[in-house]
C-alpha cells in the first residue's frame, strides 16, 4: 500500500511500515530524522495532491490539547485576556486566532475520512472550545478511542486520542507494568516538545502489522 504518515518527521511510524513492504513516506515541514521517503512540504498539500491507500495523520496539538487551556480561556480576568462575547469567560485573542488555525488545519484530515479515506488522526486529549471548532454539533465529539503506551510493550502513561476513518480499532499488544509520565517530567526545551510528539515504537509497530493487513480496496483514495 501507499501510505503517508502526515507531519512526521521522526519516521517511526513510516519505518514500522515500510519494513513490512509498504510504500511508506512522512510529511513534515522539518526534514526527516531517519533517512528515507520523505515530503519537507505543507501535508495538506501532499494530502490532497497525492493518491494514497491509507494515511496517518498527527496534526500539531500545542494549541488544541487540554493540558494548554489554560492560556486560552479563563473564567477571571487575566492580563492580556479579554471578555469573549456574549460570553462570561475571558480569553487570550492571539492564542484563540491559533487554536482557530490548528482546528482548520485538523478538519483537513477529517474531511478527508469523511469523504472515505482510511485514515487515523491522533491527538492528546482536547479542550472543549478545540471540539467546539472542529466538530459541528451534531457529530460525536469523541475519539473513537483512547490508547496509552504501556498497552503496547512502554511502560509509560501518555493518552493518545485516536479518530479513526474507514480504519478498526488497535488491539493492545503487550500491557507492561511500571508505568510513569516520563514526558510530563521532562524539563521544558525543544527536546521535550519533540519528544512529545514522538510516536512510540510498539504503537507504531501495532499499527504497521494491523492497518497494513486491512484491506484495501483496488481503486485508491479519494484524493486526486
Amino acid at each position: 500500500m501507499r501510505i503517508l504518515i502526515a507531519c512526521e518527521y521522526s519516521a517511526v511510524v513510516r519505518e514500522a511500515f515500510s519494513k513490512l513492504g509498504h510504500d511508506a513516506w512522512s510529511c513534515d515541514l522539518l526534514p526527516t530524522e531517519i533517512p528515507g521517503n520523505h515530503y519537507q512540504e505543507d501535508a495538506i498539500k501532499i494530502l490532497w495532491g497525492e493518491k494514497w491507500d491509507m494515511v496517518i495523520a498527527h496534526p500539531p496539538c500545542t494549541y488544541l490539547s487540554n493540558s494548554g487551556v489554560r492560556w486560552l480561556a479563563s473564567k477571571q480576568p487575566k492580563k492580556g485576556f479579554v471578555k469573549a462575547e456574549n460570553s462570561s469567560i475571558y480569553i487570550n485573542p492571539e492564542r484563540w486566532a491559533k487554536v482557530v488555525e490548528a482546528a482548520k488545519f485538523f478538519k483537513q484530515f477529517k474531511l478527508y475520512g469523511k469523504l472515505g479515506g482510511k485514515i487515523a488522526i491522533e491527538n492528546p486529549i482536547m479542550h472543549k472550545y478545540a471540539k467546539q471548532e472542529i466538530f459541528l454539533e451534531n457529530e460525536d465529539q469523541q475519539p473513537t478511542q483512547i490508547i496509552q503506551p504501556w498497552q503496547f510493550g512502554h511502560g509509560e502513561t501518555k493518552a493518545t486520542c485516536l479518530w479513526l476513518y474507514n480504519l478498526p480499532k488497535l488491539e493492545a499488544t503487550d500491557i507492561v507494568e511500571g508505568r510513569e509520565q516520563r514526558i510530563w517530567k521532562m524539563p521544558p526545551g525543544e527536546f521535550r516538545q519533540k519528544e512529545r510528539s514522538r510516536t512510540f515504537e510498539g504503537i507504531a509497530q501495532a499499527m504497521a502489522n494491523q492497518w497494513g493487513n486491512f484491506p484495501t480496496e483496488t481503486k485508491r483514495s479519494i484524493c486526486a
